[in-house]
């Protein structure tokens, strides 16, 4: 059984429409990798940013000038658990608790 000319040229054509699609998803699928991969580090360095022993004191000062209660409180526990990720070489999970401490020192 032999095919049409034009038979066999729109399925090549159909072919390459569907080698196109894919060529086009693993290109989306690829960056889509990437930022994946970078989004979290890139938080991570913002994060490390604000932890440093300045900012820490900063805050320190903040808390004691505060009236006692609970924002103070919530703040001293925030701060403490900033030093102990700061000791342990947790950059992020330190710069996210000095960053509650901060909000905390602000009040509401």
């Amino acid at each position: 059984m032999s095919q049409n000319p034009a038979m066999s040229l729109a399925l090549a054509q159909e072919q390459e429409k569907e080698g196109n699609v894919m060529t086009k998803l693993l290109g989306v699928i690829a960056i889509a990798a990437v930022a994946f991969a970078v989004a979290p580090a890139q938080a991570a360095k913002h994060a490390a940013a604000g932890c440093s022993s300045a900012d820490l004191e900063k805050t320190e000062t903040a808390i004691e000038n505060m009236a006692d209660g609970d924002g103070k409180f919530v703040a001293q526990k925030e701060i403490a658990a900033a030093q102990d990720s700061l000791l342990n070489g947790k950059m992020g999970a330190c710069g996210a608790h000095l960053n509650k401490a901060m909000h905390a020192t602000m009040g509401k």
